[in-house]
């Protein structure tokens, strides 16, 4: 099962230091386990402080592992997003990876992080340790570009911020109470086609 899907801005260099990166959106699935819950920490504000929390620790560990893979490739990193045109953008070479977070860190549990960035943005889904990774980096590629046009976050007006109501449908959709589904093109498609979205592919 996926625990949660965080959209993220990532940071870049800047002075007079680097620029941190910011959560545009998030959504966790579920009930949280009582691990999850230190004694105390029972009520629901706390509990919604302690999962903003995890989910900004690991939005940091995403956007740290894409500073990791633009270094090793040479590219520079950019905290502004560009203004494109609404059309969609290919992403078939988007870089994206794997990763695990320990036990306490900030989960109780060992968790598992797929992730993928788009100029500069990223996607990550919060998988339990014995979900099909292949499984998530499909969605989660399936899922951004649809993202991307819906909410057009590549381009002027990015709402992310004022729409999170377009994100929560095509989470409904695609990733239904956080369970990931074997996602045919038919179904892309009728899904396209409810929410008017041209979506790269």
């Amino acid at each position: 099962m996926v625990r949660a899907f965080v959209l993220l801005a990532l940071g870049g260099p800047g002075p007079p230091r680097p620029a941190p990166c910011r959560v545009l959106y998030a959504r966790a699935f579920g009930n949280p386990p009582e691990t999850d819950n230190p004694p105390g920490t029972g009520d629901p504000p706390r509990q919604r402080l302690r999962r903003k929390e995890q989910l900004l620790a690991v939005a940091r560990q995403v956007a740290t592992q894409c500073q990791l893979l633009q270094s090793s490739s040479g590219r520079p990193s950019s905290p502004q997003l560009p203004q494109l045109p609404d059309e969609p953008m290919p992403l078939q070479d988007a870089p994206g990876g794997l990763f695990q977070l320990p036990p306490g860190d900030p989960f109780p549990e060992r968790v598992t992080v797929a992730w993928l960035s788009v100029v500069a943005l990223a996607f990550a889904l919060v998988c339990d340790p014995q979900e099909n990774v292949s499984l998530a980096e499909i969605t989660l590629r399936r899922l951004v570009p649809r993202l991307l046009a819906s909410l057009r976050l590549l381009g002027p007006g990015a709402d992310v911020l004022l729409r999170p109501e377009a994100a929560d449908v095509l989470l409904d959709r695609l990733l239904p109470h956080g369970q990931m589904l074997f996602l045919n093109e038919h179904f892309l498609q009728a899904v396209d086609r409810e929410m008017g979205i041209k979506a790269s592919r």
